[in-house]
This record gives C-alpha cells, structure tokens and sequence, in this order.
C-alpha cells in the first residue's frame, strides 16, 4: 500500500508537470494515441516472452518520436496522422493479442491498469522521469513558454525548437509509459490532462497554472487511492473519478462567481 500511495504521488506530480504543457500545447490527443498503441508494445513484449514493461518504455518512446517526425514531414493536420497511427496501432495491437492464449484476463489489466501492482523499479523509474522532466521544463522555462504560446517567434529568438520538442516527446512517451502499469492504457490520458484542465480553469498565471496543476494531479492521486483502499474499488479509476470530480467543482465554481459578478 505504502509502494501504491508513493506511486500514485509520483504520478499525479508527473502528470500535472507535463500535462500543463500538453494541454496548452494541444497534444492531448498525442498522449491518447501513445496510450493506446502503448497495447502493442504490451502484446510484443508477452510474445518475445520479455518483460512488457521492459518492452513497453523503447515501444512508446520510438512510436512518440516517429509520430512526430510524420508530422513534420506531411500537409496532413496533427489530428489525422494520429487518428490514422492511432487505428492502425490499435488494430495490430487487437490482432496480435488473438495470438496468445490465456491473455484475456491480463489484457483487462493492461487496459485499466493495478497500482496496487507497482513495484520498487516502477517508482524508481517514475522518479527517475519525473526528476529529468523537471530539470529539463523548469531549467528552460521562459524557452519553453515562448514555445507554448509562440512557434514562430521562439524560432526568430534562437531557441531550438525541435530539439525541445522532440525533447519533451520522449519525455512524455516515457511518463505513458510507466503509468499504464497503474491507471492503465484507457485512463493514462486523464492523468495528464484532467488535472492541468482544472488548473487552467481557475488561474491564466504560468507559475501558478503549473502549480496547481501538479496540486491537483498529487491531491487526486492521494485521496484516489484512500478511497479505492477504503471501499475495495479499482484503484485507477478511483484516481480519475477524483480528478474528474475536482475539475466539474471547480468548472461550477468558476461559472457561479462569474455570474455573481
């Protein structure tokens, strides 16, 4: 339990530190079709009877970079090569796990994931992210800003603008990654958007955009996980009901003070 409560911190830091970005970024839809391609990398992994963690981290990485690379190399619109990528990886994912028997049961835990089966590599690696995700954002943040809101401009100002956001890629892969073994490949996408979303609600600061994004992933993974301990729920769905609940009490708040004034 204790592992879980540490995971589920680690995570819901980790989310809301790059959530901030991908929800301003508008990659939320990015970070849906790793999630989901993240099955093939599972399914190859129970077929070459490796580890699928092991195979899950370079599956995602590689699949992150090389969705951004067609990008930037074709007209096509950001949503249509994802949609397309994202299709194809699902059906190749949905193929290859007809092809091992006695997988139905594990597939139902790789779809909504058990952070109860975090393990003392997993919290290593999600600190070892969530620590080369912060150097890499908060060393360069005023770059980084300039990018969120301004392409072109960060161009004209020297600042290396693919290296940064093929940079943040990895690092986003990566943090899909390590949380699929604990929400799952279905809700990875709410610990990295829910929360920066309800940030964004209630603050247009940067600073403290980011921070109460990170508040809000560390506080939803807390109680989440106390109430799935507490009533025998899923723990997975537990954290994103909780993260779900925060962002509709705040959008009402927010809607109610504004017709007040």
């Amino acid at each position: 339990m204790q592992r879980a409560i540490a995971g589920a911190v680690l995570m819901g830091v980790l989310g809301g530190l790059l959530g901030s970005f991908v929800t301003l970024r508008q990659l939320s839809f990015f970070s849906h079709a790793v999630g989901h391609a993240a099955l093939v990398g599972v399914v190859l992994g129970v077929l070459l009877q490796v580890n699928p963690t092991s195979m899950l981290l370079p599956f995602t990485l590689v699949f992150g970079v090389v969705v951004l690379y067609l990008i930037d190399q074709t007209d096509l619109g950001s949503d249509s090569v994802l949609s397309i990528v994202l299709s194809g990886a699902l059906a190749i994912g949905v193929i290859l796990t007809s092809l091992i028997q006695g997988y139905r049961g594990s597939l139902m835990g790789v779809l909504f994931g058990d952070i109860l089966a975090i393990d003392t590599t997993d919290l290593i690696l999600t600190f070892l992210i969530l620590v080369t995700s912060s150097i890499f954002l908060l060393s360069t943040l005023q770059q980084q800003i300039l990018l969120t809101l301004n392409q072109d401009v960060a161009k004209v100002q020297g600042i290396p603008v693919q290296l940064y956001r093929y940079g943040f890629v990895v690092l986003l892969s990566l943090a899909v990654a390590v949380a699929i073994k604990a929400v799952g490949i279905l809700l990875v996408n709410a610990f990295l958007v829910i929360p920066a979303a309800t940030s964004k609600l209630i603050s247009h600061h940067f600073g403290r955009f980011l921070f109460i994004s990170v508040l809000v992933g560390a506080i939803s993974s807390i109680v989440g996980i106390v109430l799935s301990g507490a009533f025998n729920l899923a723990s997975g769905p537990s954290i994103v009901l909780i993260q779900f609940l925060l962002f509709v009490t705040v959008f009402t708040w927010v809607k109610l003070r504004f017709r007040a004034a």
